[in-house]
Order: structure tokens, then sequence, then C-alpha cells
């Protein structure tokens, strides 16, 4: 008998009797509903934790006839941005009760395979965080995926019906490079990201706003294109002294390729600020860390993350009750963390 009981896999009911409630009440704990008193709340959460229950997910969703799955498209997890964005949207998603299925994508050839997979889960909502441009993505939009779930897109520029979320890269920029003018700088390069990414292309936009609003030049020969990484922007400072060695300033489009900017000034025996002035982008922890600590413009790329989350829930848990649901596309400002490098 005892053999049995170890066996036994707890279901509702047994925690309806062992809690002394209807497993109707269970299911109304289970699933956060208000109409449960705090009382009845902690008995059944009680017997939860001594039987060791566990929902089933299959079957709940059979039930609801809806998945309670999220998906997730993304990549660059090994970037700062890129984690942060994923961890927010993987604490809001445990907090709100949604499971999340990730589809990492490295190509648009990647479109096909994924939007199979989502669609195959049943998601009931999409959260695209791979920063990528390609009418690719037009295509892969409109005639698979979305049909079935709604999408919301992250850091991207919108295009028509689609809804986006992002930090206002170009305001962030135009900070930076406003900050080393007001500093007294007035030859200042760039080293970019990958400008095939639209955050990217709008850092570069900012880059450009405050050099023409104060009459200073803005030509490519002031331009150096990184991919992310500390190695490209260590190369990006020497390929940038060749090609403008007048250069009193940097902006640096993110903080790894500050720290690579900071490491090949040390190396080349350039004093930061006095010699070149940097700032970066991103206001990863370690940056206050750097020698000299970096100046950056810091964005909250973990609430945005979150955010997404708490409007894909708005619209799929609106589509649900068959209401209606509107959605905008956002900015979140960008602020500038002024230190030791500008």
């Amino acid at each position: 008998m005892d053999s049995v009981k170890r066996n036994h896999r707890a279901t509702i009911r047994d925690v309806a009797r062992l809690a002394g409630v209807s497993a109707q009440t269970v299911s109304r704990v289970l699933n956060n509903h208000p109409d449960v008193s705090e009382q009845t709340r902690l008995r059944v959460q009680r017997a939860i934790a001594e039987l060791r229950y566990r929902p089933n997910a299959l079957a709940r969703s059979l039930i609801k006839q809806a998945s309670g799955v999220i998906g997730v498209v993304a990549s660059g997890f090994h970037f700062y941005g890129p984690a942060q964005l994923l961890t927010g949207i993987e604490r809001q998603a445990t907090e709100l009760g949604w499971q999340l299925m990730l589809q990492v994508a490295t190509a648009p050839e990647d479109y096909d395979r994924i939007a199979t997979a989502l669609i195959a889960q049943q998601v009931e909502g999409v959260i695209w965080a791979y920063p990528e441009l390609s009418s690719e993505r037009e295509r892969w939009f409109h005639q698979q995926l979305r049909p079935h779930a709604p999408i919301i897109f992250l850091s991207m520029e919108a295009g028509p019906d689609e809804v986006v979320l992002s930090v206002d890269n170009r305001l962030g920029a135009r900070l930076a490079v406003e900050h080393l003018i007001n500093r007294g700088r007035r030859r200042i390069g760039l080293i970019s990201g990958p400008l095939s990414l639209w955050s990217a292309q709008q850092r570069r936009l900012g880059w450009e706003d405050a050099l023409a609003a104060a009459g200073l030049p803005h030509t490519e020969r002031q331009v150096v294109q990184g991919d992310w990484s500390a190695e490209s922007g260590c190369r990006g400072l020497h390929t940038l002294l060749q090609q403008y060695p007048e250069m009193d300033a940097v902006f640096v489009s993110n903080d790894q390729m500050a720290l690579g900017v900071l490491h090949a000034a040390h190396r080349l025996g350039l004093g930061v600020p006095k010699d070149l002035s940097v700032v970066g982008f991103d206001d990863m922890p370690e940056s206050a860390c750097f020698v000299p600590a970096l100046t950056t413009v810091h964005h909250d790329l973990f609430a945005l993350g979150q955010l997404a989350v708490r409007e894909i829930d708005r619209v799929i848990r609106a589509r649900r009750a068959g209401q209606p649901v509107t959605i905008t596309s956002l900015m979140l400002q960008p602020y500038l963390v002024v230190r030791e490098s500008s």
C-alpha cells in the first residue's frame, strides 16, 4: 500500500481532499482566480506542496483550448543587450504563468523552420526579438505566422500593421554626442554596430544629428563599423586613427566595443579622456569598473522584455475573451550616465 502511495502521482482531487475544498477551488487557486479567500488559498498551496502536485500542462491546455505558450525568436545571447532582453522576457512570463518556446534565428533562411515550429506548438503569441532587417521578414510575417498568433517586434523599424517596442536609440546616441560637444570636443568619430541592424542605424543617425546641429562635420572617414564585440572596438580605434588622425573623441555604439577602445587607447599611449574622450552605449554593470570608468547611455532592455510580455499577455487574453484590443508601438527613453572616460 505504501509503495502504491509513493508511486501515485497526485491529482487535483487529491489536493482538494487534503485541503478540504472542491476540485474547482483548487483549479481557481492554480489559475490565480481572485474569488478565493487568502486563508483558502494558503490551505490549498500547503496541500500542493505536501503532495508535490504538478499540474498537467498538456491536459490543462486541452481543456482550455489554449496552449499557454508564447514563442520567442531571438539571437545574440552572448552580448549584453540581447541577454538582458531575454532575461526580462523570461522573468515576466514566469510571473504571468506563461511557458516560453525559444527559437534561435541566425539568418532569414531560418524563418520557415521557425514559423512551422511555432505553429505546430500552437503558440498563442510571438515576441520577435531577432534584430534583423530583410524583406524576408515581411513575407514570413504576413504569409505564415500572423494568421495564427499576434506578434510584437522588439528593437526594429516598424512596418505596416506591425507593433514595435524599442528603446529610442537615436535619442541615446544624440545625448552621448551632445555631451562630448559640450565638453569641448569637435572631432568626434563613431564606431557603429553592424549597419544592417536598425538599432545600429539609429545610433549612427543620432551621432549625425548632434554633429549637424552643432555645425560639425560627419563624413565616412569618421566612421568604422564593428560587430558589437570588444575585439572589433579595439580594431576599430586603430582604423579610425588611420582614417581620422585628428579625432579627439569617439562615440562607441555599445559598451563591449568601448572596452576594446579603452584597451587599444592604453596600448597606444593615449590618455582617456585627456587625448581621447570615449562614450559607450548600454550601461552594462561592468562599465563602471572599466579604467577609466565609462560614460555611457543607459537603456533598460530588461524592462523592455518585461513590457513585451505584458503587452502580448494583454492581447492574448482579450482575444480569448473575444474582446477588441489595440496595441501601439512604443519607445522607452534612455539617459546618459557620465563617468570618467569623458
